[in-house]
């Protein structure tokens, strides 16, 4: 029994045992079982961001995509808008260098033409001679001249103050215009009658010199630009000449061809001679009798026949009228050439006169001679407002800020200025010369004008003139406190200080009546200025800051007063034009009332009369109101004067 107690005891601890086995197995079952589906949850969890992510990316894509899209949309249509609009040509402005250099080109050709067709037409040997050659420039020339066309087809011009670029605007501007239908003409290829009449005719390329209009607006273009035009004025009236006298010869020598060559005394030589034989003894012999001729300064012989007559008859004509006109030409160049050096000298032999007739000493007479050389050597006899005085404000503003701004800013009061003040104060500075040993200011003298040395030497010297405490040079400057007539100034507006010039100096000078009138329109820099100004003097220890021994300014005064009179006046005015409306409200008032009455028909004798006095101020009121309203404006008025005159007082 014992035994098989022991076996079924072991048999039950076996079969707990393979419970307990089991249930492990299966608690590990459960627990993989959990992991998977953890890790499935994980996969999944995952699988779900990775989902996200890649939608994410996606909408990151599609948005790009879009600004990508909206970017290139407004670049699309910027090019179709450029693809609509009209292509920009190449367009010469006729103010640029380019337009004026083409000018300088196309005058070459222009020159040759009028100078050596005339001349090969007239010289036969020289049109044999130098055939190839002339044939080569003739068509250089000629593709010049198509060339200027096509520059005259981009050559803008102004409407309405703008640049016109349109291509079919320029296009027909030109060809619309009489230069158009000329180059027209001077183009067309006169080169082909050579077949037919041959190569002895060079003159039917006289169509070329319809372009010589390039060739004056050259010369004028020329003379604008230049610093020398009443030069260039007198050579180009020579070359004028030159051209004239030169035709002239060509036709002399044809006419005689036509004649005969030693018919007569008047006609050229024959060529039988072997000195007149040349090329160069044919042209210049003509070249002499033109210039005779037309000048009327020399002797030729005389004509026989009548064509010789007439022939010498117009060239005494030509000449006399072409030479008056340019000699009278070249007589005033020359007068406005020497205009400025007479007005000069017009002003020193007034200025001599004058010390002549009045006495003075011969040392002072030649100090004033002296300083009207230096003035006129150095070139500075220019008044510069007389001279600046024909251009617009805006222009004679930015010369006098190119010429003058870096030198007065070159003032420590005025480093700081605004723009505009400076400007004001640009147009008021004058320039001045001083000769040596001149006094600029002395000591104890009423300051009206600060200084700005601009070239030269200035010494601050004693009361003897002899010691100097000090030697002012370029960009230095004084006087500017004393125009600003600071209060509590020690020196008030006098100068403190000898200076004088050690050589000659040049200066520019600002008045005080100058800066002021500048400074009305600018207030907020006037008191800049006199701060500027007193920080100055208390760092010199000039400057009394004690009320008591503030002195008021008389000038300072004087406006005040004038402003106090200015205010009464406006005020009686005002009071005038007050009694004037009250005046005219009570005749209006006092007519309502007698209507008032006739409608109602009482009269003032009613026994109820107060009722109907009752009645009609009730009726009145209205007017009654203004009048007491006009009466407390007159009353308010006349507060304010007293509250405004009280402070000035």
């Amino acid at each position: 029994d014992s035994e098989k107690e022991k076996e079924e005891e072991s048999e039950k601890i076996q079969e707990k045992v393979k419970e307990n086995v089991k249930a492990q197995e299966k608690e590990e079952e459960r627990e993989k079982i959990q992991e998977k589906v953890k890790e499935n949850v994980k996969a999944q969890e995952k699988e779900e961001e990775s989902e996200k992510i890649q939608e994410k990316v996606k909408e990151n894509v599609k948005a790009q995509e879009k600004e990508e899209e909206r970017e290139q949309k407004p670049e699309q249509e910027k090019e179709k808008e450029q693809e609509k609009k009209p292509k920009e040509v190449f367009v010469i402005n006729p103010a640029s260098s380019l337009y004026y250099h083409w000018l300088a080109l196309i005058t070459v050709p222009v020159m040759y033409n009028w100078t050596i067709i005339i001349a090969r037409a007239c010289f036969e040997e020289l049109q044999h001679e130098y055939l190839i050659t002339w044939f080569i420039l003739d068509y250089i020339c000629d593709l010049l001249y198509a060339a200027d066309m096509a520059f005259r087809t981009r050559t803008g011009y102004l409407e309405q103050g703008l640049l016109v670029k349109d291509e079919m605007l320029l296009r027909k501007h030109y060809m619309d215009s009489i230069q158009f239908r000329l180059d027209i003409i001077s183009m067309i290829p006169t080169d082909v009658l050579y077949f037919a009449l041959g190569l002895d005719y060079p003159e039917i390329r006289i169509n070329k010199l319809l372009r010589i209009s390039r060739m004056f607006e050259f010369f004028e273009r020329s003379q604008t630009m230049t610093n020398y035009p009443n030069i260039f004025r007198i050579c180009t009236l020579l070359m004028y000449i030159l051209i004239i006298i030169h035709w002239n010869a060509c036709f002399y020598f044809s006419f005689s061809k036509s004649i005969g060559f030693g018919s007569d005394a008047w006609v050229y030589p024959a060529l039988t001679e072997p000195e007149f034989d040349k090329l160069m003894r044919k042209y210049s012999f003509s070249l002499y009798w033109s210039t005779l001729t037309l000048t009327t300064i020399g002797e030729t012989p005389s004509p026989e026949l009548d064509s010789e007559f007439f022939f010498h008859v117009m060239d005494f004509l030509v000449g006399v009228l072409i030479f008056a006109t340019i000699v009278g030409n070249i007589a005033t160049m020359i007068s406005n050439m020497n205009a400025a050096q007479a007005q000069f000298q017009a002003r020193i032999d007034n200025i001599k006169q004058y010390m002549q007739v009045r006495h003075v000493s011969k040392d002072l007479e030649i100090r004033v001679i002296k300083w009207f050389d230096y003035l006129w050597t150095n070139k500075k006899a220019q008044n510069e407002r007389e001279v600046l005085r024909y251009l617009p404000d805006k222009l004679r503003a930015e010369i006098g800020m190119n010429v003058h701004l870096d030198t007065l800013k070159k003032v420590r009061i005025f480093a700081e200025c605004e723009a505009g003040l400076l400007l004001e104060l640009v147009l008021k500075l004058q320039p001045q010369v001083f000769s040596p040993g001149d006094y600029i200011c002395r000591k104890g003298d009423v300051g009206r004008e600060m200084y700005i040395i601009k070239e030269g030497k200035l010494a601050v010297v004693a009361d003897d003139g002899i010691t100097q405490f000090c030697v002012l040079g370029d960009g230095s400057y004084f006087g500017e406190i004393s125009i600003l007539n600071i209060k509590g100034s020690k020196a008030g507006n006098r100068r403190t200080a000898n200076i004088c010039s050690i050589g000659y100096s040049d200066l520019f000078c600002l008045s005080k009546d100058d800066l002021m009138e500048a400074l009305t329109e600018y207030p907020e820099a006037k008191m800049m200025l006199e701060e500027k100004g007193r920080q100055i003097l208390m760092k010199d220890d000039l400057i009394d800051l004690d009320p008591v021994n503030l002195k008021p300014d008389q000038k300072d005064l004087e406006d005040r007063v004038n402003r106090i009179y200015s205010t009464m006046e406006l005020m009686q005015a005002k009071v005038k034009k007050l009694l004037s409306d009250y005046e005219r409200t009570e005749k209006g008032l006092e007519q309502r009332i007698a209507q008032i009455e006739g409608y109602t028909g009482e009269e003032a004798e009613d026994d109820d009369g107060e009722e109907v006095g009752w009645e009609r101020k009730d009726e009145i009121t209205p007017e009654q109101d203004k009048k007491e309203d006009a009466k407390e404006e007159l009353k308010d008025e006349m507060e304010k004067t007293e509250s405004e005159e009280k402070p000035d007082e």
